[in-house]
């Protein structure tokens, strides 16, 4: 049986799209634990810790704070239980999607309420643009 390969920071950091900072910033908040490393200290990931990464990185483009995500893991961690994590990540991911409908409503609002005042300015303009043709023709019939 072959050992899974193992990368390096620089490595993980390409594959995902992070910098090695944030790598090491999510170790720090035991986001990623279990981080092995070689003899000289260096740090080296494997399939498990690549997963990891991807899923927080999810998380986060869903809107979830590190924070959140830091209980998820908690909570897997103590319970030990898929079905306990997943429970608590479907209650978030309500609450996050409640709140990016909430945002797409106000942003309609917005939007509606800039293309109603564009059109107030087009014919502010359009109205300033005649009575400058007015004048020019009554001054040329003067």
């Amino acid at each position: 049986m072959s050992s899974p390969t193992l990368y390096s920071i620089a490595q993980v950091c390409r594959k995902i799209g992070v910098s090695p900072r944030t790598v090491r910033y999510y170790e720090e908040l035991s986001l990623l634990p279990g981080v092995r490393r070689r003899n000289g200290g260096r740090r080296v990931y494997g399939p498990d810790e690549i997963e990891r990464l991807r899923f927080i990185q999810r998380l986060k483009q869903m809107g979830l704070s590190l924070q959140e995500i830091g209980d998820l893991n908690a909570i897997y961690a103590i319970r030990g239980s898929t079905q306990a994590m997943l429970e608590k990540l479907r209650e978030l991911l309500r609450q996050h999607l409640s709140d990016v409908e909430a945002k797409i409503r106000d942003l309609q609002t917005l939007r509606s309420e800039m293309a109603s005042y564009v059109d107030r300015v087009d014919r502010r303009i359009e109205d300033l643009q005649g009575r400058e043709k007015e004048k020019r023709y009554a001054n040329r019939r003067s």
